[in-house]
């Protein structure tokens, strides 16, 4: 997620990948994105799970925009997830190929990061709603 140009949030699903360091997103030169993450980078993600109880990853950062030629390697390994067979993933990957003759790296800095799994963590106002009702049984 990011601040748009006109103000207004903007979320938008996109793949990752996780170097260590820092997560890697990549997309397109001509993304609208690009404009309002130079004029304001800072940005937050949320990474969850499709299991329940679901965990999910709550990340603030700032961005860095690292202008490519060519497609980059971390592009290539977060679409690699997907269920291809090898015949899709040659066809994918020529079709990347001639469609981008670069990208854009928006690499994220966290800044700040929680995790919430509903098992040892919560929302800070569901912790809250648990407690005062742990308070209204403690004194009944």
């Amino acid at each position: 997620a990011y601040v748009a140009k006109d103000g207004t949030p903007r979320a938008v699903p996109i793949a990752h990948t996780w170097n260590g360091e820092r997560i890697v997103l990549c997309t397109s030169k001509n993304a609208p994105k690009l404009h309002a993450l130079r004029a304001n980078p800072v940005v937050a993600l949320t990474i969850d799970t499709e299991v329940h109880p679901p965990k999910i990853l709550l990340i603030r950062g700032t961005v860095e925009l690292d202008e490519v030629d060519g497609i980059p390697e971390e592009y290539l390994q977060m679409n690699g997830s997907y269920g291809m067979s090898a015949e899709q993933r040659v066809e994918w990957e020529r079709e990347v190929r001639s469609l981008y003759d670069g990208m854009v790296r928006i690499v994220v800095t966290p800044t700040w990061a929680k995790l919430i799994d509903f098992e040892t963590t919560l929302p800070s106002a569901v912790q809250e709603l648990v407690e005062r009702r742990s308070a209204r049984q403690e004194a009944v």
